[in-house]
Order: C-alpha cells, then structure tokens, then sequence
C-alpha cells in the first residue's frame, strides 16, 4: 500500500500532465477504481471520467499548473492538502483546499474541492 503523501503527489501531477495516457498512468497509482471527485463546478465518478475532466482544465487555463501547498495531512482515512493553480507566468490564479477518503487498496476513493479560502463569518 503506498503512503499517502505519495498517492496525493501523483494525484497532483495528473493535473499538470497534459498526455492523457500519462495522466492515466498517475491516476491508476493514486485513483481507486469508482472513486469519484467533486469540486464547485463540476462531479465526476470514475478513473476515466477524471482525465477527461483534467484535459478540461488544461483547456479552459492552458499553460497553468497546480502547485501542491501544503503537506497532506491523515488521520483514520482521510487527507486533507492544500493547492494552488498557477499561470504560465508564475502568478497565483486560484487556490483551494481538497479533502479526500483513502480506499481500502490505499489510493483515493473520493476528492472534494473546495475553492479559495472559507469566507468570513456572517453577521
């Protein structure tokens, strides 16, 4: 079973690759088989379903990369990392924060996104 800090850093490179086989190879490493992601914009179920919602991303920010930002952080099957997305020019474009669940075989069964950070509270 690979640690979780490994199967989070090739979740994270298959955003930034834009070969599709490439980016499936990654997934296959940090990607249950079923798994689902959910972010504000969009929920997709399934391994093959992701790298089609990624070559989305490259082609609606072509050239921007995700930087993870933080260590990720476990406990009882969960992770929770942060990340930010930047331009072809360096600069910062989004950030978020992403909570996951571990599967069984030890790669994720389940992403939800969250981006920017929380808003204040109201009142």
């Amino acid at each position: 079973m690979a640690e979780s800090a490994e199967v989070v850093a090739a979740y994270g490179a298959a955003w930034n690759e834009k070969d599709e086989g490439k980016r499936k190879a990654l997934l296959e490493k940090a990607w249950s088989d079923g798994a689902t992601y959910t972010d504000p914009s969009a929920h997709v179920e399934g391994r093959d379903a992701l790298v089609a919602h990624i070559a989305g991303f490259h082609g609606g920010m072509p050239g921007a990369q995700l930087a993870l930002t933080s260590a990720v952080d476990e406990h009882h099957g969960s992770v929770r990392f942060t990340w930010a997305i930047k331009g072809t020019d360096g600069a910062q474009m989004m950030e978020g924060v992403d909570f996951g669940v571990l599967g069984d075989d030890g790669r994720l069964a389940s992403i939800t996104g969250f981006f920017g950070p929380p808003a204040p509270p109201s009142g």
